[in-house]
């Protein structure tokens, strides 16, 4: 039962926001009593943490799974954009404005353990690429992994990128272009133009 209350609410947080869900809610959407939730999580705060610690271990085991391929760097980029996303569910709801904003402590605990996955997993598609010879090999590793999880976070923020002029699904294809045609070789180039020309058939 737990696990369900935990896929349902994280569910309904992503689509409505962490703010907005109550547990009335949840019981309603589950059919389920509030005294059934309070079984497994001691109040809100501890469904959000669970919930948010539960998605972030979901997307980072998928993306070390996708990184175990050994894919072209390039592909593999745009396969981790595309399972973040759809784990995400293209984060309708701007959830981690509304997590920043009323759950601080959960936010930040959250915000460190992505840079460290974001950080290790873009440092090593990056010295494969330029192995390859599809990056530039001038590249200062350490400068683009931070960079690259600095630009990622400013996608988030809501009143940078409104989400009504930035979809979410777009914002990501741009960031992650405009990424790739920084640091690309004119191998690398090509590889980019064709994946591109590709996914807009």
């Amino acid at each position: 039962m737990k696990d369900k209350i935990l896929d349902t609410a994280t569910e309904l947080f992503l689509n409505l926001g962490f703010k907005s869900v109550t547990m009335d809610d949840l019981a309603e959407e589950m059919g389920i009593s509030k005294k059934t939730i309070y079984s497994h999580f001691g109040n809100k705060t501890d469904l959000v943490r669970q919930c948010t610690m539960n998605l972030f271990h979901k997307i980072s085991d998928g993306i070390n799974c996708i990184c175990e391929q050994g894919e072209n760097p390039i592909v593999e980029l745009y396969e981790i954009k595309r399972f973040a996303l759809m784990n995400l569910k293209n984060e309708k709801a701007s959830p981690l404005y509304q997590l920043k904003k009323y759950y601080p402590q959960i936010h930040s605990t959250l915000h460190k353990k992505q840079y460290e996955v974001v950080k290790d997993c873009v440092k090593t598609n990056i010295l494969r690429g330029i192995e390859l010879g599809i990056y530039r090999k001038e590249l200062s590793v350490e400068f683009i992994s931070r960079i690259y999880f600095a630009g990622m976070t400013s996608l988030k923020d809501d009143a940078l990128f409104p989400r009504h002029e930035f979809p979410m699904v777009e914002l990501m294809d741009h960031y992650l272009e405009y990424h790739l045609r920084a640091i690309v070789t004119p191998e690398g180039r090509k590889i980019l133009n064709n994946l591109i020309n590709s996914n807009q058939d």
